[in-house]
């Protein structure tokens, strides 16, 4: 099983991702476009672009008969997810197998069981991975309201087929149960298609740490370390960093046992991240979900470990063993992502798109950029607002810490409102630095 031209199947900074990672393993790149994209950079990188339908995400990157007759007319033998849109969708990969296309991730049915939230905590709880005090799927108040007594307030609804947040609702009393309960329900019905929900115990002060995996059709399964993504804003992350230095290192050594072992139960292939909820209190974790794709973050554990993870998955894609072992993985220095978004957040985080009149990204010595803008870029109003990531590495992580504050103070950005200047004041606030952030410390300690 081999590939040479590869659909690249998403917009934005990911596609130029992929776009590059194609050249570099000597693929052909195509990139579907939508209207509001026929000129973005990575139209102007692949080596073709298609137009697939109108700006509406629902009538391009979301039409799976669109995607795939684009692959088909262009001869494409492969195609990339990337994050978002249709990545976990296992519709896409069934598709890509009945038009004879590789599908550069899972199987349709690893995304089933490992992208179902309530699929993948049963395959934990078969392993004797902790899940915390939770319930199965839900699909009545009644049932919702017989778990939220057992396991004790406060409590998280989350979507059953979700993630990014999406779908999810904290309870902190049991008289808003029939309310939360209806919300979250129908956001979930919205986002995904599925309505059911399931109740995971909050924890506090809680540190969110994911393990990159890496898995091939050779049988071979490696982790590449952790990443720590505490610092949220209503469940959306916004600074990750790695490794996870604030929880004890035994800890680390079980999150990454862990994750290989589940995802050599769910007969994996491609790059997984396998997510845990760490207490910062009494250290004790619990398995949160499995995303069957790559990450935004993914760039972190690349700076750390010197592994291109998207040529990997095109590797694997294409039939190869990964290219290193385990015990050839190291983790060197520290890294830091901080995603650069067009919003204001002195208006709630509002939304900013608009046309750029100045983009200078920073440069220097363990600076990296990932983005698709340009200056005279028009950012649409239709998708994410994330415009850019930007990543520091350093030896330690006091070292990457100041890179970022650097490149953060010489990132001009103009024409636009984003939130670089946010970024900065977070990343050098006593809570961040001391690593006394949990998930909810921005909105209940940072903002305010």
């Amino acid at each position: 099983m081999s590939i040479s031209r590869v659909l690249v199947a998403n917009r934005g900074e990911i596609a130029v991702r992929i776009i590059r990672a194609c050249a570099d393993e000597g693929l052909e790149s195509v990139v579907i476009t939508s209207e509001a994209d026929r000129d973005s950079m990575p139209a102007r990188l692949a080596d073709r672009s298609v137009c697939i339908g109108p700006a509406h995400a629902h009538e391009s990157y979301l039409d799976i008969d669109r995607v795939i007759a684009a692959a088909m007319a262009t001869g494409c033998d492969a195609l990339h997810p990337g994050y978002g849109f249709l990545a976990e969708r296992p519709e896409l990969p069934e598709a890509c197998a009945e038009n004879g296309i590789t599908f550069v991730g899972p199987s349709a049915d690893t995304i089933r069981r490992g992208g179902d939230k309530v699929q993948a905590r049963a395959a934990a709880q078969a392993l004797g991975i902790s899940t915390g005090a939770g319930s199965d799927a839900l699909t009545d108040l009644a049932s919702a309201r017989a778990v939220v007594e057992s396991v004790g307030l406060p409590v998280l609804l989350k979507a059953a087929a979700g993630g990014g947040g999406r779908g999810m609702v904290l309870v902190n009393e049991i008289d808003d149960l029939d309310t939360t309960f209806a919300t979250a329900s129908h956001e979930a019905l919205q986002a995904f298609g599925d309505g059911r929900l399931y109740i995971e115990r909050f924890i506090t002060r809680a540190r969110h740490v994911e393990v990159q995996i890496l898995a091939d059709t050779h049988g071979n399964v490696v982790h590449l370390g952790e990443r720590d993504c505490s610092a949220q804003r209503r469940y959306q992350k916004i600074v990750e960093e790695g490794p996870a230095l604030s929880i004890d290192p035994a800890v680390r050594a079980e999150l990454h046992r862990s994750a290989v072992e589940l995802c050599r139960a769910l007969d994996y292939v491609g790059a997984a991240t396998v997510e845990f909820v760490v207490d910062a209190i009494t250290g004790d974790y619990a398995f949160l979900e499995v995303n069957t794709r790559v990450q935004v973050e993914h760039p972190v554990t690349e700076l750390i470990t010197g592994i291109d993870i998207v040529r990997e998955q095109l590797r694997i894609a294409g039939g190869h063993p990964l290219s290193f072992t385990q015990d050839e993985v190291r983790l060197d220095g520290h890294a830091i992502e901080c995603r650069i978004n067009a919003e204001d957040p002195s208006r709630d985080f509002l939304p900013t798109p608009g046309r750029v009149t100045t983009w200078i990204p920073p440069v220097g010595g363990g600076v990296r950029v990932d983005s698709h803008v340009f200056g005279g870029y028009l950012i649409p109003p239709y998708y994410d607002s994330m415009i850019a990531k930007v990543l520091t590495w350093g030896p330690d992580r006091e070292t990457c810490l100041a890179r970022m504050r650097r490149a953060l103070d010489h990132f001009t950005i103009e024409g636009i409102t984003t939130n670089r200047a946010f970024l900065r004041d977070l990343i050098s606030s006593d809570g961040f630095i001391e690593q006394q952030h949990h998930t909810r410390w921005v909105e209940q300690e940072f903002l305010p």
